[in-house]
């Protein structure tokens, strides 16, 4: 196995670590007054994770390290990592469950294609991720950065952020809903340019 593809698979065992923190934060929010560094911790390790996504790709195309596996895997840790921290948001308030919805629905869609696109007649092919999908990705992994810093400083009680302002909350949805039309956006450039391959599938 290669190191991009290494590194797509640290990827996916990072998001148990990632999710254990959260949790761990949720456990403490009945505890008022105690100062933690559970969502920090998550911050970072998230980070870490998304940086991966932009080094295994870097990686793959300047060495020609390109692989089938990397075509599928890659988008799919990607899936894994940003809803795993969406969910997250929605428990939080700081984002709607709609949105959620729209990019599970998305993620789905195109997941569903690259499946029929593998499995079709005449040997199959792998659907690399398009630029539109790799930008979807990167505004979900800035956007949840955004909020779990948010939420990471009221954790550490820095007083310029606690409680919640109105505004923050307000900003941070907004970014979610940017995030959700981009979601639509990318997904529709999956699907249009398959739809003989959608309407032949048997």
């Amino acid at each position: 196995m290669n190191l991009p593809n290494k590194l797509t698979l640290l990827r996916f065992l990072l998001v148990p670590v990632f999710m254990f923190f959260v949790e761990r934060y949720i456990e403490l929010i009945p505890n008022t007054g105690v100062v933690g560094y559970n969502i920090l911790i998550a911050l970072i390790i998230f980070a870490v994770a998304s940086f991966t996504d932009f080094l295994d790709g870097s990686i793959a195309r300047k060495y020609n390290l390109v692989t089938d596996f990397g075509k599928f895997m890659d988008p799919l840790a990607d899936k894994v990592l940003t809803t795993a921290a969406i969910v997250y948001l929605v428990r939080f308030g700081l984002c709607s469950p709609m949105v959620l919805i729209i990019i599970l629905t998305r993620e789905f869609a195109v997941s569903g294609i690259r499946m029929i696109a593998a499995t079709s007649a005449g040997g199959g092919k792998v659907i690399a991720a398009s630029m539109w999908g790799k930008a979807k990705t990167v505004m979900q992994m800035i956007s949840i950065i955004v909020a779990f810093l948010f939420i990471a400083l009221d954790e550490m009680q820095i007083a310029a952020v606690v409680p919640y302002t109105p505004l923050m909350i307000v900003v941070i949805n907004v970014l979610m809903w940017i995030v959700a039309i981009t979601t639509v956006v990318s997904g529709l450039q999956y699907i249009i340019p398959n739809f003989d391959l959608i309407k032949n599938a048997k």
